[in-house]
């Protein structure tokens, strides 16, 4: 978006030149920055010299044809915003270049010149809007990666003091009640069976306290952290004993991104325990595979389904969020009695 004491620049392509100086003229009394061009090669020329904010063309030029010129103009990433300015009769020409992007067209009638600047001020307008439409849109991504990004350090921190803190009292605890039950055990009997007891709670508090900072910290930094990550949540998965999970990978995934990482691993274990809690699901299935386009992360289950009109859910919303947060897409597909089925693809960048 041009800063607001900066002209809009404007580049007008025709061949009739005393038309393209009446409608140059017009649109500098405008306040704009306007340049012409009578040819397409002039045009390419000139964009490639100060590519335009934007282009008035018209469709019918000696050299090269209108749709022709915009399809060499809008190759590559910087591509040029433009109007049609057409004849009589073109009508049908002028629907297939909006197709094709046209922002919009004028007609060349005795009204050209009165209309002119209306449509260029309009559709400079929306331009305007449309990025900082772009940019809110931007903001919004990022504000969502640093949210998730402080959350994931915020239960990274919570998972490694009930490890280093709280597991390490535990188990101090533990060994402490063990030398007194090994200590009491011939004097007083009851009490070395009430320690043995209170020994047996506190190993299984310790194991639950790993297990909460297995899963509050799941994956290391490694590029084969996803791999190894979703391995052992199948495994923890079928240490349950309510329901088979199984892990399909059938080549080796790398990634170099921690933070993809760690999302990624997130939308596997919501949905795993989306299976475990809602859908009932018997049998669990993690997929992870990729092509050298894409990325592609999968959690079936053969559980009962979402219910019809089922409201997106914390959890799927979490979902969502964190596939938009690394680019990713995520589908959802579900039927009743038939399991739900949660598919995350990433692009693979070069």
């Amino acid at each position: 978006m041009p800063p607001p004491d900066h002209a809009p620049h404007l580049l007008i392509v025709d061949d009739d030149e005393g038309l393209l100086l009446l409608m140059a003229e017009t649109l500098r009394t405008e306040g704009h920055e306007v340049a012409t061009a009578a040819s397409g090669r002039a045009a390419l020329a000139a964009v490639a010299a100060h590519p335009p904010d934007l282009m008035l063309l018209d469709l019918k030029l000696r050299d090269v044809d209108g749709p022709t010129l915009l399809g060499r103009l809008q190759q590559g990433e910087n591509r040029v915003p433009f109007i049609v300015v057409t004849g009589q009769g073109d009508e049908k020409v002028a629907v297939e270049v909006m197709k094709r992007g046209a922002l919009d067209y004028v007609m060349k009638d005795t009204a050209l010149l009165d209309l002119l600047p209306s449509v260029v001020r309009r559709t400079l307008a929306a331009q305007a809007q449309a990025r900082a439409l772009a940019a809110a849109q931007a903001e919004h991504q990022r504000l969502e990666r640093e949210v998730l990004a402080a959350g994931e350090r915020e239960r990274q921190s919570i998972g490694a003091d009930l490890h280093d803190g709280l597991g390490q009292l535990l188990t101090a605890v533990g060994l402490m009640c063990t030398a007194l039950k090994e200590d009491t055990a011939e004097t007083q009997p009851a009490v070395s069976q009430s320690l043995g007891q209170m020994s047996g709670l506190l190993r299984e508090a310790v194991a639950q306290t790993r297990y909460l900072a297995r899963g509050l910290v799941p994956v290391g930094g490694e590029a084969d952290a996803l791999q190894s990550g979703l391995a052992e949540l199948a495994a923890r998965t079928n240490g349950l004993g309510r329901v088979r999970c199984r892990f399909d990978c059938r080549r080796p995934v790398r990634l170099k991104d921690p933070a993809v990482t760690g999302h990624l691993y997130r939308i596997a274990q919501e949905a795993v325990n989306n299976a475990l809690k809602h859908a009932h699901a018997g049998r669990i299935t993690l997929r992870l595979g990729e092509t050298e386009k894409q990325l592609l992360l999968e959690v079936t289950d053969d559980g009962g389904g979402l219910p019809a009109g089922h409201p997106a859910g914390l959890g799927l919303g979490l979902m969502r969020h964190r596939a938009s947060a690394i680019g990713a897409s995520l589908a959802i597909e579900s039927k009743a009695g038939n399991g739900v089925t949660v598919t995350c693809l990433l692009p693979r960048r070069p």
